[in-house]
């Protein structure tokens, strides 16, 4: 491990997740913002639902590891909402199955440390009419699913009391979200990653939490070293005034 230590956040999900540190991801807006506070560690696994993420979850996560996570962000439900096709392998899980292996995974994440934060995405909006041109007639995800397991997602989270980002709502209220938040109807364009990652910034202002983790209050790291580093000189010059 190289030092000095930071906070750790780890983005634990499923294809949208893995895309997110692509160009204009969500997860690579989040590593630049905090470049020099905390480090953001992937793992995420496209095609996963939330009963490979239960499987391997003490793996990812160990409970006996010597440095926890600072916060874990979870993203799974999207092809678990997927529509079960006869004769055709799918990643789909059923409701009540889904909500409780969610269950199971965020007690998991909470129990690894007192100090460990945890953001749980709904399942975003899906672009029907893009998700046909690109998949076909017969193509397993919706919009409606979407909804289903985002609402039953949101509706967990409150009842653990899990900081919770309701991604379909939210996204749909950016009038051209059809259009350009999507590369395939599914997957985030950088709209659509922005949006999650705006999302992210505003649960992290306004979390009561010790220590907070938003970008403004994490210190930089080796601060003054270099007077051509303008974020130590910003320093420097707040220092003296």
């Amino acid at each position: 491990m190289v030092g000095p230590r930071r906070p750790q956040f780890v983005l634990f999900g499923s294809s949208i997740v893995k895309q997110s540190f692509g160009n204009g991801g969500w997860g690579a807006i989040l590593a630049d913002t905090y470049a020099r506070k905390a480090d953001i560690m992937l793992r995420g696994y496209g095609g996963w639902n939330s009963m490979n993420a239960l499987q391997i979850i003490d793996q990812v996560f160990p409970k006996d590891a010597a440095v926890q996570p600072s916060l874990v962000i979870t993203y799974f439900g999207g092809n678990d909402s997927m529509k079960l096709i006869p004769s055709k392998f799918s990643p789909h899980v059923p409701l009540p199955e889904f909500i409780e292996n969610m269950r199971k995974i965020a007690t998991h994440l909470k129990s690894l440390s007192e100090k460990t934060r945890v953001i749980f995405l709904s399942v975003p909006p899906a672009n029907d009419e893009m998700i046909i041109q690109n998949y076909g007639e017969g193509a397993a995800r919706s919009n409606e699913g979407a909804r289903i397991y985002s609402e039953a997602t949101l509706k967990l989270c409150q009842e653990l009391e899990v900081k919770a980002i309701d991604l379909w709502t939210i996204m749909q209220q950016k009038d051209d979200w059809l259009t350009t938040c999507f590369t395939d109807g599914v997957h985030l364009a950088s709209e659509g990653s922005k949006i999650v990652a705006n999302e992210i910034m505003r649960v992290l202002e306004v979390a009561e939490w010790e220590p907070s983790l938003h970008w403004k209050v994490l210190p930089s790291e080796f601060v003054g070293i270099s007077p051509f580093d303008s974020e130590g000189n910003e320093a420097i010059v707040n220092a003296k005034t």
